[in-house]
């Protein structure tokens, strides 16, 4: 198992100068599906599966306004969020980190990323781009201070 942990809060955790890095990172690229969980108010854990984009330091996320994991950051920012492993349980990989709504919003060139992956999505699910960025209206940034996996 590998572990990495940020040193600082602006050093990212995934160093794609090494074998695992790199590795995490092409993953990142080309899965269009993690698992984000947050915390229940009753303690409990709440997985949710989402569409995300990496950008070297931070995951960016959209959501539907008032949805449970929302409220969920708000009242306590400590998320974790994995990446589906093969059928055999191999090819970890975990992420724990802060997660904080961005009132901002995403940057444009993140939106063009954005629907670049996950124009496939957008027809499966039977929406535009315009639709999609209506409905999922919020933005969820995650930064993750550890990452571990095989």
């Amino acid at each position: 198992m590998t572990t990495t942990d940020a040193l600082s809060s602006h050093e990212p955790v995934v160093d794609p100068g090494t074998e695992f890095g790199k590795h995490v990172t092409e993953r990142f690229r080309k899965d269009t599906v993690a698992w984000l969980t947050t915390v229940g108010s009753s303690g409990t854990p709440q997985p949710n599966p989402v569409w995300f984009l990496w950008d070297g330091t931070e995951f960016l996320i959209f959501s539907q306004p008032d949805q449970a994991k929302l409220r969920n950051i708000a009242r306590n920012p400590r998320v974790s969020l994995h990446l589906n492993s093969t059928e055999t349980g191999g090819d970890v990989v975990i992420l724990t980190g802060d997660a904080r709504i961005d009132p901002e919003g995403a940057t444009p060139p993140e939106i063009v990323q954005y629907t670049r992956k996950y124009t496939g999505g957008l027809v499966d699910i039977g929406m535009t781009d315009e639709q999609f960025y209506s409905s999922y209206s919020v933005v969820v940034r995650v930064r993750p201070d550890r990452l571990r996996g095989f």
